[in-house]
């Protein structure tokens, strides 16, 4: 048995990992750790999972890194600098693993994967991120790790500039430029997690599409990297590696 700890418990997502964990023959949870709570608590983990907020993540970070914890995250708003301060951290603790992913739906993945091989062959790539309104970051982490993809991809091919003619524009009317991909942002009652790559070239269009109509989608991820983890020191970002998908 796994003992598992899981931060942001009384959230959405850490609620539903906290079901997920329970209900996995092999997983024991540990400990369910919110806000104001005695990180003590989990201090007998091997592995925490951490869906929180941006301003608590570090902290939790460090903490479980100094208690030599494995880690899998998927709390947004990780930058650079953060990755890089991950890994600083983690050279003091080389045995720790920590796994960073922007999105742990299976289909997410898979979505994103198809957007970065197809991206190259067209002329144009946009993106669509739509999620409920409670939703506090824009764009999405998942939409700004596709839209990375996509740039790398593009780069990679040499491909030109996407067309765009566009001189008087509302701000924010051609939505977030990321490394020359437009991202556009939906928040909408009713949603819950869902993106479109369009893809465009003269005479055809191909849309990406996925759609997480329940939380419980991102569990099969979230449980893969929690079994994985500990095989896994240092940093890994993204569930790409653990699912055995093969980026160029």
């Amino acid at each position: 048995m796994m003992d598992v700890a899981v931060f942001g418990a009384n959230g959405r997502m850490g609620a539903e990992v906290c079901r997920a964990v329970s209900r996995a023959a092999d997983l024991e949870l540990a400990a369910g750790i919110d806000f104001g709570d005695d990180r003590a608590g989990a201090a007998g983990a091997q592995v925490a999972v951490d869906f929180t907020t941006p301003d608590a993540v570090m902290d939790n970070l460090r903490w479980c890194i100094d208690n030599g914890i494995h880690a899998v995250v998927g709390t947004t708003g990780f930058t650079a600098e953060r990755y890089a301060e991950l890994r600083e951290l983690l050279a003091a603790k080389p045995q720790v693993g920590v796994i960073v992913a922007a999105n742990f739906s299976i289909g997410a993945i898979l979505m994103m994967d198809f957007a970065r091989r197809a991206a190259p062959f067209y002329e144009s790539v946009e993106i669509i991120e739509l999620h409920h309104p409670n939703k506090k970051d824009a764009p999405s982490g998942t939409a700004t790790a596709t839209a990375a993809k996509i740039a790398a991809a593009r780069a990679k091919a040499g491909c030109a500039p996407m067309p765009d003619a566009t001189e008087q524009e509302v701000p924010g009317a051609r939505g977030a430029d990321l490394d020359g991909v437009r991202v556009h942002s939906v928040r909408l009652q009713g949603l819950i997690a869902h993106q479109e790559v369009h893809l465009g070239a003269q005479g055809e269009t191909l849309t990406v599409r996925h759609d997480s109509l329940d939380r419980v989608s991102f569990m099969p991820g979230v449980l893969a990297a929690v079994r994985a983890v500990a095989e896994r020191p240092g940093l890994t970002i993204g569930l790409e590696s653990v699912l055995g998908i093969q980026e160029d």
